[in-house]
């Protein structure tokens, strides 16, 4: 017998509401907040009274589009955390109340879960999925992490950011630049028309597996600031140089622990996942890297490296399999839980 899972996620600043059959994806439905851009960055109120607004349309969207009707859903998954707090409460009220309503069992999900099983989305039935264990490298603007996934259930961290994280570095130094938020595409757009050798900012000694960029963010602010000093225009002429060289030089810092936990593993089948794995430079050095040591790699399509409900969904499948139910009372958590 099949089972149809309704996901919710309402992390940040784009809600979204997905259904899925089995793992199957039936619908994917997300309205993105374009009041941010106006200010460089998410603002935490506007984003929680976006997804208010939102949430019920989003919701029946996504009903709409799968074919099915409210009583075929058999559980309901959330995200619970981590994210901004009024958002996820947006989220967390709404899911209760409709799990209530319906009589159905409410899964909670943790963010960086969903985007880790995110490979196990299916868009037919047939699509090939990571074997267990393996490797990923999560990527996004507020975390990097190198996890062993060990099952849909239980999942190790190798290595984690001890400040910064990889997308934090992109947006904050294309802020530096004068370019919109959100800056990461942006650069990469940039990348692919400049000389990634033109210039080399600094790179972090950390022990370990775990990563920093906030020595790279300072560097990249002192480059331009003494440029600037010389020529008032260095920016405008040199930005196809200054995003590939930045961006080489965050694939180098999460390449080179991201290869020393493969080779010390000895996993064979690796991933990216997060919003930076849709970086096109991020995409081919993993692939590349996979290609030459005969290693089994994964890379989300580009989709699904954002925050969406069809990651919430299949998390939510399997923690519905293992009869992993949430209390109706459990609050929504901000801060990082893996």
């Amino acid at each position: 017998m099949s089972t149809i899972i309704l996901g919710i996620e309402s992390s940040c600043d784009d809600t979204s509401a997905a259904v899925t059959r089995d793992c199957v994806l039936l619908s994917n439905v997300i309205a993105s907040q374009r009041v941010h851009e106006a200010y460089g960055g998410v603002v935490p109120e506007l984003a929680s009274r976006a997804h208010q607004q939102n949430i019920v349309p989003v919701v029946s969207e996504a009903i709409r589009q799968a074919g099915i009707s409210r009583s075929d859903i058999d559980a309901i998954a959330f995200t619970r955390g981590p994210g901004l707090p009024g958002s996820l409460h947006v989220g967390t009220a709404f899911s209760k109340g409709l799990a209530l309503a319906l009589d159905r069992p409410l899964v909670d999900v943790n963010h960086l879960h969903g985007h880790v099983l995110a490979h196990f989305i299916k868009e037919d039935e047939n699509a090939s999925v990571p074997d267990f264990p393996f490797l990923c490298l999560l990527i996004s603007g507020g975390n990097s992490q190198i996890i062993v996934v060990k099952s849909p259930y239980e999942m190790e961290i190798l290595g984690q950011t001890i400040d910064d994280a990889a997308g934090e570095a992109f947006d904050k130094c294309a802020k530096l630049m004068g370019l919109p938020y959100p800056g990461g595409p942006l650069i990469d757009q940039l990348a692919s028309e400049g000389d990634a050798t033109r210039f080399r900012f600094a790179k972090p000694h950390i022990e370990g597996y775990n990563y920093s960029f906030s020595g790279l963010k300072t560097s990249f602010l002192y480059t331009l600031r003494d440029a600037l000093k010389e020529n008032p225009g260095f920016i405008e002429e040199n930005k196809p140089h200054l995003a590939a060289s930045l961006q080489k030089t965050i694939i180098d810092i999460l390449m080179e622990k991201f290869t020393r936990a493969i080779k010390d593993t000895g996993i064979k089948t690796i991933a990216i996942a997060g919003g930076v794995s849709a970086n096109s430079g991020v995409r081919a050095a993993v692939d590349s890297y996979a290609r030459r040591h005969h290693l089994r790699a994964f890379i989300p399509a580009r989709r699904f490296t954002t925050d969406n409900a069809a990651m919430i969904a299949v998390a939510g499948h399997y923690k519905y399999l293992n009869h992993d139910f949430c209390d109706i009372t459990a609050p929504p958590f901000a801060r990082v839980i893996i």
